[in-house]
């Protein structure tokens, strides 16, 4: 048994920064890139998983060039999940069936937003009993405005969302020392 990595929404329309504002983490993309080359040279599983926003006027939209996924993003996957909410796990093909189907237990979590499709993956992906890791380094977000009208940005974020995950959800990696650990995606 392999640890299925999991490619949350890594699509061209979240390079709209007219749209989104200012992003963390230039490297993310990379960093993507250099977990699908160790998982394609293991021969593990990968899944795509693509958002395709309900809002027509979202680059994700079905109908907008952005709703295709970036360059790094390439190759079959031998799952490809759409969705129009936030967790991976509430998609089509049913991810969950896929990896028990698969007897699969153990994802590792990449991809775009940290705080929002990755982190709520990573939460029920947790929720449903999987040993999840999720590649912080590997994600990227924007900066938001709180409720109260105050500017978070996005690195404050993606901390808050390691904070909220580590040893609760999912166990916080960084893509060099998960390859570097020899990480053989085996279940432990």
């Amino acid at each position: 048994m392999s640890a299925a990595l999991i490619i949350v929404d890594v699509q061209q329309g979240f390079d709209d920064a007219d749209y989104w504002g200012p992003r963390n983490n230039p490297h993310c993309e990379s960093n993507i890139a250099v977990l699908i080359g160790h998982w394609r040279r293991e021969g593990w599983p990968i899944v795509f998983v693509r958002h395709d926003s309900t809002d027509v006027t979202s680059p994700l939209h079905p109908s907008a060039a952005g709703n295709a996924f970036k360059t790094m993003i390439s190759g079959t996957p031998d799952l490809l999940v759409t969705k129009n909410v936030n967790s991976s796990f509430h998609g089509s093909p049913d991810l969950d069936s896929w990896l028990k189907a698969s007897d699969i237990d153990s994802i590792v979590v990449c991809g775009i937003t940290t705080n929002h499709c990755c982190e709520t993956t990573a939460r029920v992906g947790g929720n449903l009993g999987y040993d999840v890791k999720f590649v912080t380094d590997a994600t990227h977000t924007f900066d938001r405005i709180g409720p109260k009208g105050e500017e978070v940005t996005a690195d404050e974020l993606a901390h808050i969302t390691e904070v909220n995950l580590h040893d609760e959800f999912a166990q916080v990696v960084e893509t060099a020392d998960l390859v570097a650990s020899g990480f053989s995606g085996a279940i432990i």
